[in-house]
Parts: structure tokens; sequence; C-alpha cells
């Protein structure tokens, strides 16, 4: 560590944390350590997976811990052992507590991906891409136990892009936030972090994705489909059934054409080889890509030649 660099005990999980932990690790400051959550079993196999920050921590020969939780027992005895300056916290998947926040000599921060006090909780970009939000960003922050409630440090803000998806914005947004994480520990390290309290009476909150959320509702307007389907593209995926068999939607846009004669919502009211459109609750849908169950994303035109795809047919329940 080269003189005037913290130590830094870093909590993280998700694939969004990763490019925060990768810039800090450059320096000035020390990563102490790693905190994530154990392996946990995914995929067809249920093979437990490391966690992104997993991988990325050992790829980096930083130290790694994989308690349950950090906020009492063997978790917590370890974060102290680490006698860290500072804890620094990005996607880690667990609300801690006075115990955590009290460990580093000074303080903990967390970087969120929404410019506070808007969108606090679990799933700030998800929400910000179904409400049809065109300004997002990202906030670093200091912690309190309340969630997403202490004062900021810095934000940055960024414009949504009209066809932007979940994967597009959380990677640029995770970029953005890890220039914005290594900003912050500077500001931190030179003492001159500012401590700007959120606007309370202003939050909104971004609760985690229900799983009956991720289903399309046909008979909702157009562009609120196209929302969902981005704010779930490329993963979960919003989804649909056709003859009862799953059909994730992925990518599609609002057509601005009336649907003749009334439409039933979820009902395929053209067919091409570029795809298909589909009536809603008001206009119509073009799909442009899709995943059917078990198979790999393709083209809506891919889909249509290879499905058998009809005019007249409805989708949904």
């Amino acid at each position: 560590m080269s003189h005037g660099g913290l130590r830094i005990a870093f909590l993280g999980t998700a694939e969004f944390a990763v490019p925060a932990l990768r810039l800090l690790a450059r320096g000035p400051s020390e990563i102490a350590a790693v905190f994530t959550r154990p392996d946990r079993p995914a995929g067809r196999g249920r093979r437990p997976r490391p966690s992104p920050v997993k991988l990325a921590a050992q790829e980096l020969g930083l130290s790694l811990f994989q308690p349950e939780g950090v906020s009492a027992g063997e978790g917590l005895e370890a974060l102290r052992g680490t006698s860290p300056d500072l804890i620094f916290v990005a996607a880690f998947g667990e609300i801690v507590t006075e115990e955590v926040l009290s460990v580093p000599r000074l303080g903990a921060m967390n970087l969120h991906a929404s410019l506070l006090p808007r969108h606090r909780g679990a799933a700030p970009i998800q929400r910000a891409l179904m409400a049809g939000e065109t300004e997002t960003g990202i906030t670093v922050q200091w912690m309190v136990v309340q969630l997403d409630a202490g004062d900021i440090i810095l934000q940055r803000r960024a414009a949504i892009g009209p066809e932007e998806d979940f994967g597009a914005l959380h990677d640029r947004l995770a970029a953005l936030g890890a220039e914005a994480a290594v900003e912050s520990v500077d500001l931190v390290r030179a003492g001159t972090a500012p401590r700007m309290p959120q606007l309370h009476e202003e939050a909104t909150y971004a609760p985690s994705i229900r799983r009956e959320e991720l289903v399309m509702d046909w008979e909702r307007p157009a562009a609120a489909l196209v929302n969902l389907i981005r704010a779930l593209s490329p993963r979960p995926g919003a989804r649909t059934s056709r003859a009862g068999e799953l059909l994730k939607v992925l990518a599609a846009r609002e057509d601005g054409k009336a649907v003749a004669g009334g439409g039933l919502p979820g009902v395929v009211m053209e067919v091409t080889s570029e795809g298909f459109w589909v009536a809603a609750g008001d206009g119509r849908l073009r799909v442009e890509r899709v995943q059917p169950a078990g198979r790999n994303v393709m083209a809506a035109g891919d889909y249509v030649k290879g499905y058998r795809f009809q005019r007249g047919e409805r989708l949904g329940g």
C-alpha cells in the first residue's frame, strides 16, 4: 500500500460491484479483504456457483471471505479482524447492522444505482426502466441502518436511451459507479468527503421484482409493455405463453398503428419474415427478439420461420 492509502473491506456480490472492486484494487488504498455471499446452487445442474465478485477477487489475488452474513457471528468477527479504515459496499445482498457500521474507523459507504432519494431498495435499475424514466444515475452514500437513507457523498447523472435495456444500462451504471467509488474513497482519504442529507420526504422505493411481475399482461398499453420488456432484458426476461409453452420476449418496440377491428389483447396481428406484431391494450407491439422454453435467444423472424407462427394466434393466458 502506498503512503496515505486506506485499508478497505469491500462487501459485494453481484456483477454490478465488479468494476468498482477492480478500480479500487489499483490503489492507492488497499483492499484488506473482500466479503461476498456463499456460492449458491444455480443452473440446470444446481451446482454451487461463485458470485461474480468472488471470481474477480480470486483473479486479483485478494483475501476473500464468504460468511453466511457479516452482521453477527463468524462473519462479523472476520470483518473486525481485517481492521478496516473504511467499508465499501456494492450490491452485497445483505442489510447490515449497527455492529457492522461501527467496525471501520472512518465509516461505511455504499454505491447505489439511482439518484437517491429516488428508487431506494433492491431493484433501482429495473424500476426506473419500468417507469419509462429518461434519466437515472448513481449515488455514493454514507451508510446508516435505514435502507439507502444515508448522507450523500457524490452523485453522477446518466440519461437513459429510449431503447436501452437492463443489461446495457446496468453495465453503463456499473462503470460510472466504479469511477465514483474511487473518487469517493479519495475524498475520504483527503478528509473532504461531504455529508449531504437526503430529502427523505422525496424518497421513492424500488423493491425486488416479484415473480408475478415477469408475466406480460397484454391488456396493458403497448408503451408499458415495452418498458417492462426493457427492464427485464436480457434477464430474467418478460414472459408470456404460446400454446401453453413459456415464451420470453426480450426486445420489442411500440408500433403506432391503431389495431384494426379492436383486436383482442395478445392476438397476433401480423407475421412477416422480420417478426410479428401483437395487439396490446392500446396500439400494438412489434416483437423483435424472443427465447422459447429450453432454447437460445433468437430474432423474432427466425422464431416465426422455425415455429410455424400464424396470424390470429393469441399469446398469454
